[in-house]
């Protein structure tokens, strides 16, 4: 171990950069959401359980409409994004 060491080049960040068309952002899922998830990764020999979480939304925007529930009715969800 050296007695002093030289930062002047550091650059401070994560020292691995995201890879490219990924944002990381944070979110609050339900315990048992993520639990879910984590044991589905367990179960199947290992991986990524946010992996997974993406997989699984993409599978679902690309094959099903959403449709949240409004006062009295159903609201497509393409509507609401649409109205913002």
């Amino acid at each position: 171990m050296e007695a002093e060491y030289d930062f002047s080049q550091g650059k401070r960040g994560a020292i691995d950069p995201m890879p490219s068309g990924k944002t990381r952002i944070t979110i609050c899922l339900d315990n048992d959401v993520i639990d879910w998830f984590r044991e589905q990764v367990h179960l199947s020999g290992g991986g990524n359980y946010q992996t997974l979480i993406n997989q699984v939304l993409r599978q679902h925007i690309q094959h099903q409409p959403i449709e949240l529930e409004g006062d009295q009715e159903t609201i497509p969800i393409t509507e609401i994004i649409q109205s913002q």
